[in-house]
């Protein structure tokens, strides 16, 4: 398997902005930002969050398993994923969207608190990537943590594709106008507490499913991605190509605690 090219930099924040009452909009500066030139908008990235009161990055590095090393606690930073949501090569500016949960994860709160110039690390890959194969439907589905990654694929479909795009926000105030060409069907639900239960698998089942081309990405929580994918997958028999799904978090879990159960259960399927 050959190596992926990444990239690794250190970038300030110019800017912030609030979407909606729950959702930022960082713009962050790099005269290294063109390392991702090429990097498809709406793929992963890892930020490197540098603890309270450090304002530098120490990155942890992979070891040959591809296991994160870290540096010394006292200096390590909270690696968490994110997507890549847009990039200014005039300004050398990237664009990272953040869910603001008030739970005092290192990323949010890094996110509300920083002032111009607060460091982050990013890493990600410097080539292009596919994120969704050509059909005629589609089905979308995910909560606020889902936004970036959904809004960057539906900003790219033809007009020709149809679907259906099913996202959950703690409510009608965190919706958002998500800009696309295709013919899409927007279902917004409203979940204050997504941590204890959602309503999107439900959704999901009452979907009529159109016999045509189609490709569905699932991004939530753990228990609904694997409701969802168990659901497509098992009665209506889509095929692993047919669908991307994936849990970003775990209720109750960091997501750095529970990457192994969420890699486990994805790979249970394929």
């Amino acid at each position: 398997m050959s190596k992926i090219p990444t990239g690794r930099i250190v970038a300030e924040l110019a800017r912030k902005e609030y979407i909606t009452d729950h959702y930022i909009r960082v713009y962050l500066y790099s005269p290294e930002a063109h390392l991702f030139k090429n990097t498809t908008i709406g793929d992963n990235n890892k930020i490197a969050v540098p603890p309270a009161g450090l304002d530098e990055i120490h990155f942890p590095t992979l070891d040959e398993n591809r296991q994160w090393v870290y540096p010394p606690k006292e200096v390590a930073p909270a690696v968490r994923t994110y997507t890549h949501r847009g990039i200014d090569l005039e300004k050398s500016e990237l664009i990272i969207d953040f869910v603001d949960h008030g739970d005092g994860g290192p990323a949010s709160k890094w996110a509300r608190e920083a002032q111009p110039g607060s460091k982050l690390g990013i890493m990600m890959r410097t080539e292009a990537k596919e994120m969704y194969p050509d059909a005629e439907w589609y089905l979308f589905i995910g909560d606020s943590t889902a936004i970036p990654v959904l809004s960057a694929m539906l900003e790219t479909l033809p007009e020709t594709a149809k679907g259906v795009c099913i996202i959950e926000v703690p409510g009608k105030e965190d919706e958002q106008t998500l800009d696309t060409k295709a013919d899409i069907e927007f279902k917004w639900l409203h979940n204050p507490k997504p941590h204890i239960s959602s309503e999107i698998a439900d959704t999901v089942k009452k979907i009529t499913i159109p016999e045509t081309s189609k490709f569905g990405y699932v991004a939530a929580e753990f228990s609904s991605v694997k409701e969802i994918r168990t659901y497509l997958r098992k009665e209506k028999n889509w095929t692993s190509q047919e669908l991307n799904a994936y849990s970003y978090w775990k209720a109750g879990v960091a997501e750095n605690e529970s990457e192994k159960d969420r890699h486990k259960e994805k790979d249970s399927i394929e």
